[in-house]
Formats: C-alpha cells, sequence, structure tokens
C-alpha cells in the first residue's frame, strides 16, 4: 500500500497533476466513512449525503 502511494505522489509530481490530490482525499475519506459506519447507527444518515 506504501508502494502505491509513493509511486503515485511521483507520478503527481512528475507529471504536476496535483489537482488529482484533493479528488484522491475525497475519495479515500469518502470510502473510509462507508466503512465505518457499514454496521454502526451512523448508516442511516450516510444515505442522506447521496
Amino acid at each position: 500500500m506504501l508502494d502505491l502511494l509513493k509511486d503515485l505522489w511521483g507520478f503527481m509530481r512528475e507529471r504536476k497533476k496535483f489537482w488529482l490530490a484533493p479528488i484522491l482525499l475525497v475519495l479515500l475519506l469518502l470510502g473510509t466513512l462507508m466503512i465505518l459506519a457499514q454496521g454502526s447507527a451512523v448508516a442511516p444518515f450516510i444515505y442522506t449525503l447521496f
């Protein structure tokens, strides 16, 4: 996993694609939120976001 992040950062730095960083961060946060709230009482509130 760490190698993937290093490769991704190297790609963004070399090709000057820093605009990808916020997109990837938001996707990572949404994925983490969905995984953590999968079996909790917070799940009904997440569905209102979408």
